[in-house]
């Protein structure tokens, strides 16, 4: 079983970056980490191996310096990493990454199984995996607790918000993970060192097949970013008083009902 997991370099901070003018992240200088979804969908990539077998490879698209969220995917047991890089991909929004992923993925591939993070942290959007089934026409299962693999079937559980669901379907597949999925294995000592010596190949726009240059970078993205703000924190309390645990109810409910609350 070939089993890939996209992976995203994010801002490691409450306060994101932006450029004003771009409108995009600022990322120099600010410390970056492996979207933490992210390593829930590379955790349940590394179980499927040691129950089915089969190759981990990870994708990244970014910076060089995003192979440092490779080689730390690497560190907990993925065979191989790839980092999507061009300047042709700069400033792509979600639906351009999906497809620059799904042609980097069609390049590597076949794959059984395409997982991802619910969503990254520094966007929140949640539209890119699923974006990239819908390039690729895999079946889309989104919010994952497990996978099980009968023969040629797939049985994965869902979390939605009435429980969970069952669903049965047939390979291939992209699934989404949450935090609730697992909870993502330590890297061992000896693969951090080799990941340190591992070589990480580059993907770059000259080795996709049959890519529409429209459909990637700032031109080829549909979302246009009108303002961005850092909300002002603020806090506001009122200490509720009184010599009972009686007379702090009645205390309370009265400014409920001056407040018109009830």
């Amino acid at each position: 079983m070939n089993i890939v997991v996209c992976i995203k370099q994010v801002p490691d901070t409450t306060e994101i970056k932006i450029d004003p003018v771009k409108n995009t992240l600022i990322r120099t200088g600010v410390p970056s980490i492996m979207n933490p979804f992210d390593k829930n969908a590379l955790e349940t990539a590394l179980q499927l191996k040691d129950q089915y077998g089969g190759k981990v490879t990870a994708l990244c698209m970014g910076l060089p310096q995003a192979k440092a969220v490779l080689r730390e995917a690497l560190s907990m047991g993925a065979d191989e990493a790839y980092l999507a890089t061009d300047r042709a991909f700069g400033g792509s929004d979600t639906y351009a990454t999906s497809y620059i992923l799904s042609k980097a993925i069609e390049k590597l591939g076949p794959f059984d199984v395409i997982l991802g993070g619910k969503q990254a942290i520094d966007g929140d959007t949640g539209q890119t995996a699923p974006s990239i089934a819908e390039h690729l026409g895999a079946t889309r299962l989104t919010y994952v607790l497990d996978l099980k693999i009968e023969g040629d079937k797939v049985i994965a559980r869902r979390q939605v918000e009435e429980g969970i669901e069952v669903v049965e379907t047939r390979f291939p597949i992209l699934c989404t993970a949450t935090k609730e999925s697992n909870k993502p294995r330590y890297a061992t000592v000896k693969r951090k060192i080799a990941s340190l010596k591992a070589e990480i190949p580059e993907i770059h726009l000259a080795d996709l097949i049959d890519a529409d240059t429209t459909k990637m970078g700032l031109k080829g993205s549909p979302t246009k970013v009108k303002a961005t703000f850092t909300p002002q924190r603020t806090a506001n309390g009122v200490t509720i008083e009184g010599n009972s645990p009686i007379e702090v109810a009645d205390n309370l409910i009265g400014k409920l009902v001056d407040a018109k609350v009830l």
